[in-house]
């Protein structure tokens, strides 16, 4: 008799703990409210630190803790001229995850298998998702010996890589080292470089150029030139880069291609990043 109350009384119990452990209706949690309310903010307009404590009515020290938590996921980033705060590139990242996927590589393609007939090298299209690289389309070169491609799957290689370091380039720097410290720089060969500091140049010099180039930096003996699709208001929808063997990437190559990547970029510029918009 006693183990039969036993058993009742502990039935009971545990019945209370899952009626206890349910989501209460209504029921909101204030950090979360806190950042939602912190992100329509900024969604206005770039913001200091002081001003969106005062907004929000919150003391200093709760809105530097919530910042630092969104920047750290790249929701929100900073600027290193005044320390202001704006909405980081994994916002856009969600808003248009799904329409990028699909609407990218259908109003890109007309555009690269050009750009793949012209040159006749392996030409690659990809995006940024999380702080990895995601190869959405291949048009394989016309030459036997050709570059080897891999479709679908996420690179942590988007230091080392054409396309990655053209979508890299076009970020705000400190969303650029959030993804270094998390995804780190792996040596793939001799060339990639591992370095912050030269990374850092290195895309200064893409950004100038108006091109990405990865010379056997994540394969031996292949050489790419790529560079970034931009929407109007200048942000970052993807990359799409040309790949050849080192054996056949002398000047006159090289310098084709060039010129061919940026004709090609400000085309897709054009066309992808309006009808994205």
């Amino acid at each position: 008799m006693h183990n039969a109350e036993q058993l009742k009384d502990e039935k009971s119990n545990r019945i209370i703990e899952l009626k206890s452990a349910r989501p209460t209706a209504g029921r909101k949690i204030q950090s979360v409210e806190r950042a939602l309310r912190l992100l329509e903010l900024l969604a206005e307009g770039e913001l200091r630190l002081s001003a969106i404590s005062k907004a929000l009515n919150l003391n200093i020290s709760t809105c530097h803790h919530l910042l630092g938590t969104l920047v750290e996921h790249g929701y929100v980033a900073q600027s290193g001229h005044d320390r202001s705060y704006f909405l980081g590139n994994r916002i856009n990242e969600l808003s248009r995850s799904q329409m990028r996927r699909f609407n990218i590589v259908e109003l890109a393609m007309k555009e690269l298998r050009t750009l793949n007939e012209r040159i006749g090298e392996t030409v690659h299209l990809a995006v940024l998702q999380g702080g990895e690289l995601v190869t959405l389309a291949v048009l394989d070169s016309h030459h036997a010996v050709r570059v080897g491609s891999t479709l679908g799957g996420k690179s942590d290689a988007v230091h080392a890589t054409a396309t990655g370091k053209a979508i890299l380039a076009w970020l705000p720097e400190q969303e650029i080292e959030r993804i270094i410290e998390r995804r780190g720089v792996k040596r793939f060969t001799d060339n990639t470089i591992v370095d912050r500091l030269e990374l850092l140049e290195n895309l200064r010099l893409v950004r100038r150029n108006g091109y990405a180039m990865d010379n056997e930096e994540y394969q031996p003996g292949v050489v790419c030139i790529g560079a970034a699709i931009r929407d109007h208001s200048g942000a970052v929808i993807g990359s799409f880069s040309c790949s050849m063997p080192s054996m056949r990437a002398d000047s006159k190559l090289l310098s084709a291609v060039k010129h061919d990547v940026k004709a090609t970029a400000r085309s897709l510029s054009d066309a992808v990043g309006g009808a994205i918009e």
